[in-house]
């Protein structure tokens, strides 16, 4: 039988001397006691003398008898055990160091990946994390907001698209947003306004009509960027977009079709609310 180790003997040595000096300190109590007369001591004084040194003896004995079997009882139960439990602790005694494969283990990696499983981020933190924090945009009506992809097809209508709008109203609640466009007449601001309007962006969302700009040639939108100096641009044209990289920290270029980055700040997607990661995808 293997040596019990020397931290558990040098604990026992202990506790062993620390009942001997117990020991005699009740020894030289109970003389003290015994020195009266004993017809003095009524039953109950002896009663409770008989049973402190029982409980002495009884206390001395268990810690000198040897420690139970109960530690090594796994190792004589080993050979017994079925074929599958053999082949199941081969496997574990196999496995290199810091692998796991018992069932506890695994319950308890579950547990812990299910604890921390990713949360599901929000709209408005995709935004934040799309813009890299910028707080100011600009951005094109037609073929971004608008379904409509023509000056010329404002002067009728304008429509706006509702999967771009969630993405919209979330980026006026966090960033100054500009929207503009370029209209060939007063009839064609109105629509556009008016589109606006029913789509709830001036009432959902923090966009102010003052905010909607319009011009009539391609560089008068070239010109508001600059002079707003946003964090981000977002519009169709590559001609503009390529003028204004020099000017813009971020470009956002839409385009149905995939182009080649001109430049590290210019990013492409086919539509606004694809370059959000589809949203779609998180609900």
């Amino acid at each position: 039988m293997a040596e019990p180790p020397s931290y558990l003997s040098s604990f026992k040595d202990e506790l062993i001397q620390l009942i001997k000096r117990l020991g005699t300190y009740l020894a030289l109590k109970m003389s003290n006691l015994f020195s009266i007369s004993l017809q003095k001591l009524d039953p109950r004084s002896v009663g409770a003398i008989a049973g402190l040194a029982v409980a002495i003896i009884f206390t001395y004995r268990l810690t000198r008898s040897p420690a139970p079997p109960t530690r090594r009882q796994p190792k004589r139960q080993a050979p017994t055990t079925s074929s599958t439990a053999i082949s199941t602790q081969s496997n574990i005694t196999l496995m290199p160091s810091g692998v796991y494969s018992s069932s506890e283990d695994l319950r308890a990696q579950n547990t812990f990946d299910e604890f921390f499983q990713p949360v599901k981020p929000t709209l408005g933190q995709i935004v934040r994390q799309k813009l890299n924090e910028g707080r100011k945009v600009t951005c094109r009506l037609l073929g971004v907001i608008l379904e409509e992809s023509s000056p010329e097809e404002l002067q009728t209508k304008a429509t706006v698209r509702p999967s771009v709008l969630d993405v919209l109203l979330e980026i006026t609640k966090f960033c100054d947003l500009y929207l503009m466009e370029r209209v060939i007449d007063d009839e064609s601001e109105k629509n556009v306004l008016l589109a606006l309007e029913n789509a709830g962006i001036f009432t959902s969302g923090g966009l102010v009509k003052d905010k909607v700009l319009f011009c009539s040639t391609e560089n008068g939108r070239t010109s508001f960027v600059r002079q707003l100096e946003p964090d981000w641009h977002i519009d169709t044209n590559p001609e503009i977009v390529s003028q204004l990289a020099r000017f813009i920290k971020y470009q956002l270029h839409v385009s149905p079709v995939k182009t080649e980055r001109t430049a590290g700040k210019v990013l492409s997607s086919p539509s606004l609310e694809q370059f959000f990661g589809n949203y779609i995808q998180y609900l």
